[in-house]
């Protein structure tokens, strides 16, 4: 793993990166042959009309002796031109007609344009060397981790054995109850630096993988010099490790390689732009797919540590299955799957309603984070005159909601001060259904 250290430098970890994929210094070291490169050159140019070197360099994400190279390959064949200098810097390049023609052919072959693709053999020792299953998360990480959140510590226990088993998780229990909320906080286990390509190529076809909805880029602050300077590829980008999740809008065909007839572009799915990183199935058995599709399309990638993507005309690629999978669920488990699948899982961990106790530390620090004085004989008017006298259960995410309605009402009303008994019975009534209109 590649921790960043306050300082921004990293430890001797990242050299294994480094090792595996330095800045390359000719075509060859690229891992792409040159008509594959003179193709996405002449697509950049014919986009852009003039380049010189230096955009070039930065278009294709290549050093400036890779990219003459290229020039010098493509000028061989009459595709590129040099059109002189502009106020007297670098040489400037444009398209000749064959160029502009070959332009168009490899634009109807492919519509990526962007930096050069990662080959697909290095990045899959790439995503081995990221692992994100590297077992060192110790019971101080993990309260480090949940500093600040109501949570047993059997609990973060639980949650930080299963993080470092490799296996997948399933978080279940009742609605309200915390259960998406811890999961996305996991990945602040993982203070770590790993690095993605823009986009990948299997063969001649090029899948996108950097994602900015996804991928928090770190090329903006101070370690990117180092970087540079380190020579790291240029193709990768240095980023946080990822955190995916996906609800009830979840179709199996995000979870395969997409192609776009129309761009001629193909997108990673779901699962490889979450490599190295968490990726999240929120609300399990809420999707469109049949539950027991959704989980057999991951009996594969849990039992193998690998995954088979489609990319069509019966062509196929194998990448490692580098991520904490984790599955969210409001549902009873075995409702979703057999016992049988549940076991493929390994860790099920149930989240369950909340103690008077635990309530009372979760009210407390809802009242600080809104500015509302606490006051303990409110929070027993609360408990008593309202869960109890109603037969609620006490769940994680209603003292934050009711006293924010309480606050609604209260500054609609221009008022101030401590709340009152009578705003949060306000409050309680609007927050929950009420079901005595059926009388």
């Amino acid at each position: 793993m590649y921790a960043i250290s306050d300082s921004g430098s990293y430890p001797s970890e990242r050299e294994a990166v480094q090792r595996l994929a330095p800045q390359p210094k000719n075509i060859g070291e690229t891992g792409l042959n040159e008509n594959f490169l003179g193709d996405l050159l002449c697509k950049h140019l014919h986009d852009a009309g003039v380049l010189d070197l230096p955009r070039l360099v930065e278009r294709l994400a290549l050093t400036g002796a890779v990219v003459e190279e290229i020039l010098q390959f493509l000028r061989k064949q009459g595709r590129v031109e040099v059109l002189g200098q502009a106020g007297g810097l670098a040489l400037r390049y444009g398209l000749t007609e064959r160029g502009r023609v070959a332009a168009r052919d490899a634009f109807e072959r492919s519509g990526y344009l962007g930096a050069a693709p990662f080959p697909v053999s290095a990045y899959r020792s790439l995503l081995k060397v990221q692992t994100i299953h590297h077992g060192r998360i110790t019971a101080r990480d993990m309260r480090n981790a949940f500093s600040g959140v109501v949570l047993t510590d059997g609990m973060l226990d639980q949650l930080g054995v299963a993080m470092n088993s490799g296996r997948a998780i399933m978080i279940y229990g009742p609605a309200g109850t915390g259960k998406t909320y811890i999961s996305t906080r996991l990945i602040r286990l993982f203070a770590e630096a790993i690095w993605v390509p823009y986009a990948i190529a299997i063969n001649e076809s090029v899948v996108e993988v950097y994602d900015p909805q996804v991928h928090q880029s770190l090329e903006d602050t101070q370690q990117n010099p180092l970087m540079l300077d380190e020579g790291i590829d240029r193709r990768l980008l240095c980023c946080k490790r990822p955190i995916v999740i996906t609800g009830g809008e979840l179709s199996m065909e995000q979870l395969d390689i997409r192609y776009d007839p129309y761009s001629r572009q193909y997108q990673a799915p779901l699962q490889l732009k979450a490599s190295n990183g968490l990726f999240i199935i929120d609300d399990m058995g809420r999707q469109r797919v049949a539950p027991a599709e959704l989980l057999n399309r991951w009996i594969v990638p849990m039992e193998e540590k690998r995954d088979f993507l489609n990319l069509g005309g019966g062509r196929h690629c194998e990448l490692p299955f580098d991520l904490v999978l984790v599955f969210s669920t409001n549902l009873n488990p075995l409702e979703l799957a057999d016992e049988a699948f549940l076991r493929r899982i390994g860790y099920k961990l149930h989240f369950n309603y909340l103690k008077p106790e635990d309530y009372e530390r979760i009210w407390h620090q809802e009242c600080d984070r809104l500015g509302v004085v606490f006051d303990p004989l409110l929070l027993r008017y609360v408990l008593q005159g309202l869960y109890e006298a109603e037969g609620m259960p006490l769940v994680p995410c209603h003292p934050r909601d009711l006293l924010s309605m309480a606050l609604d009402r209260q500054r609609y009303l221009d008022g101030s001060g401590p709340l009152s008994p009578r705003e949060l019975e306000w409050a309680w009534h609007n927050y929950f259904v009420q079901l005595d209109f059926l009388g």
